[in-house]
């Protein structure tokens, strides 16, 4: 999100170095007045990049205080970052990139907490080389990144210096309180973490060492999120009642409170009836507005829960069109079992395209579904398959324990493909953008996205 004008990075030319050189009188061009008084917290501290042009142009070179050395990019590609560790949680007022002659066009000064999930500081779309001050920030994090999106030259990205500046998180500021005026970035309010994931508890338990949906369920309960999203297959193979009292209640029943389920294909084939398991387990949670399809909302996101094996009757599609033109918030997730674009076993399915064009007619941003069993991230693209900004963000979560799926046709637009390692999307949510995570039950991070903004 691009700041307000007086937010935007101070330009230095000759001029106003002399004028600072007088008298300071540059203090406060552009954000608090007062934020230059906040101390340089970066110089010396641990840094890594996404790559280097060499040993001479490590990434420590930006934080070393030493005007004459720099880092710098490999050539030719996009895109690029240059992060810093500050060693603890900081409370960050200032931000000052020194350019050499290789500059960004185009990137984003970011904020961390865990080095994993971004939220956007600032925001340079017609960037020109030389340094970009940025004061009047206000963000909180241990970890700060320049992310470069589009070079200024042929060459890669390269700065002299990189400085941040700002005060330890519980430690008063000598400026005082930060503003509230258009100046100010505000952190992201009405944050939240979801975990999610599809095809879940195949019929084996904690006794069997190769079973995997106790694993998911203690990876996903460890994480605690504001609530938890299933798309679809949730308890095989039949997913009659007893089956979902002895297999999926026993690891991720531990939250069915919390959760917010969608069926799958294999909730059909109970013999008791088509979702009979279904329903007598998770009861009102799955239908809470008397359908097997619904929505809610938490912060600023509308999250609407569809049956993709009812995407063929009339009341699911004329009730999905009613509810997204009632919908009054900013950010639209839709959830399913069946994907439109996958590169698994199962592939493309056909089914769910009025609904992605319905969804893409609304302006949504994030659809998940399952079905395959993998991991796999798309870029943002409309419902014929076509790249581009304004489109929806596909992701295939369905690791939660059925047994893996292979890779077979790469579709396009494809980012991030993983089988094999079971594990649950970690999904971080603002009042105006989200990113997520995917974690394996090993607790590591196997794949991180790009951070977006809502449409």
């Amino acid at each position: 999100m691009r700041l307000g004008v007086s937010a935007r990075p101070v330009r230095v030319g000759i001029f106003a170095a002399v004028l600072a050189l007088l008298g300071g009188l540059l203090l406060g061009w552009s954000g608090r007045a007062g934020a230059a008084a906040d101390p340089l917290v970066s110089q010396g501290k641990a840094a890594t990049a996404s790559s280097t042009e060499g040993s001479s142009y490590a990434a420590g070179k930006a934080f070393d205080g030493n005007a004459s050395t720099r880092w710098a990019s490999a050539e030719g590609k996009d895109p690029q970052w240059l992060r810093v560790d500050l060693g603890a949680s900081v409370s960050i007022s200032r931000v000052k990139l020194s350019w050499e002659s290789a500059y960004a066009k185009a990137y984003r000064v970011e904020v961390s907490a865990d080095g994993v999930t971004w939220t956007t500081l600032a925001e340079e779309k017609a960037g020109n080389g030389g340094t970009d001050d940025w004061t009047g920030l206000a963000g909180h994090g241990r970890y700060v990144r320049m992310y470069g999106t589009a070079r200024g030259t042929s060459y890669g990205y390269s700065l002299f210096e990189m400085q941040v500046y700002g005060v330890p998180d519980g430690s008063p500021s000598p400026t005082g309180p930060s503003p509230t005026g258009p100046t100010a970035t505000p952190t992201p309010g009405g944050a939240f973490t979801v975990v999610a994931a599809g095809d879940i508890a195949a019929q084996c338990t904690a006794s069997d060492s190769g079973c995997a949906h106790p694993k998911t369920a203690a990876l996903a309960q460890q994480i605690n999120p504001k609530f938890y999203l299933t798309m679809g297959d949730n308890q095989y193979d039949d997913a009659r009642l007893a089956d979902f009292r002895n297999y999926y209640d026993k690891t991720w029943g531990a939250f069915k409170a919390k959760t917010h389920p969608v069926p799958g294909n294999h909730e059909t084939y109970d013999p008791a009836g088509s979702l009979a398991g279904y329903k007598a387990y998770f009861g009102s949670i799955a239908y809470p507005q008397g359908k097997s399809w619904y929505s809610f909302d938490e912060g600023n996101w509308h999250f609407v829960a569809l049956d993709s094996n009812a995407f063929d009757q009339s009341a699911q599609i004329d009730w999905l069109k009613a509810d997204l033109a009632a919908n009054a918030k900013k950010c639209v997730a839709a959830y399913w079992h069946h994907p439109l674009y996958s590169s698994g076993g199962h592939g493309n399915d056909p089914v769910s395209r009025p609904v992605w064009k319905i969804l893409y007619g609304a302006r949504a941003d994030l659809v998940l579904n399952g079905h395959d069993h993998h991991y796999e991230r798309f870029a943002p693209q409309d419902p014929d398959g076509k790249a581009t900004a304004d489109g929806i963000v596909e992701i295939v979560g369905g690791m939660g324990g059925a047994e893996p799926y292979p890779i077979e046709q790469v579709q396009p637009n494809s980012q991030k493909r993983i089988s094999g390692e079971y594990g649950v999307l970690k999904l971080d949510f603002t009042d105006s953008g989200y990113g997520w995570s995917y974690v394996g039950t090993d607790g590591q991070v196997k794949d991180a996205s790009p951070k977006y903004s809502c449409h």
